[in-house]
């Protein structure tokens, strides 16, 4: 299997800061993602303040197929990685979101990755994940804008 990518770019007016709570809250995550519904019961070192750490598996539902990805690296309000520890699409995945942020506020959300697909699946994947991650992206930048005007 050849490794495949993909690499999108979202931008959001709130600060960096507010885009990573929700990077590390994995409830939040079907808020703003095409994601359906966070497994709890099936993820292990979940945060029970919505700050996962490093070695957290999380497995998420979309549709009917669940994946679970495990925590890699954290860099504060910077670089959240991660890769695939279950996935029945894909192999050897890894991915990485970095926030930088922008001259007059705001964050630019760099999301990437890499991964494997079955021969006849390849075409498909690229083409959908893609999509699906530019959607993350900008679903995170646009909920990242509407937590930053809320008030404390």
């Amino acid at each position: 299997m050849s490794q495949q990518s993909y690499d999108v770019t979202a931008d959001s007016p709130a600060p960096p800061s507010v885009v990573w709570a929700l990077l590390l809250d994995p409830h939040s995550w079907p808020a703003w993602s095409r994601i359906d519904a966070l497994e709890a019961t099936e993820s292990t070192g979940l945060s029970s303040d919505g700050r996962d750490g490093v070695g957290a598996v999380r497995a998420f539902r979309t549709g009917k197929v669940v994946a679970k990805e495990r925590i890699t690296a954290l860099e504060p309000e910077r670089r959240f990685s991660y890769e695939g520890a279950e996935n029945p699409q894909l192999t050897d995945y890894r991915a990485a979101i970095e926030l930088t942020e922008l001259p007059g506020g705001g964050t630019r959300i760099r999301w990437h990755g890499t991964y494997s697909a079955r021969w006849g699946m390849r075409w498909f994947m690229q083409r959908y994940l893609r999509h699906f991650m530019r959607d993350m992206a900008t679903g995170l930048a646009g909920h990242a804008r509407v937590r930053a005007r809320r008030p404390n």
